[in-house]
């Protein structure tokens, strides 16, 4: 809500979009292995904090990328082509 009356409405969207979410050692962390969602995350640090403190919560939060299976799985498929050319086949 406090980012919404702010008028900051896409980092409000953004956090809809927050689905790995923890409470630890204090502070608020945020895990995703997406890359758009953690770099408006992040630019929005201050804005995410005032709207935590708005709720009466005083604590940072921490954004923690990760990779998702399909992520290492198509780095994995990448690294086996540039081995092994065009031989390599890649069956679904």
């Amino acid at each position: 809500m406090y980012l919404k009356e702010h008028k900051k409405v896409a980092l409000h969207v953004a956090c809809g979009d927050i689905t790995n979410a923890k409470i630890e050692d204090g502070k608020l962390v945020i895990r995703s292995s997406d890359d758009f969602l953690i770099d408006v995350l992040e630019n929005g640090r201050r804005e995410i904090e005032n709207a935590l403190r708005w709720q009466g919560l005083d604590i940072k939060f921490e954004v923690i990328k990760y990779e998702s299976v399909e992520q290492k799985t198509n780095k994995d498929i990448k690294t086996l082509q540039s081995a092994f050319g065009k031989k390599l086949v890649v069956e679904e």
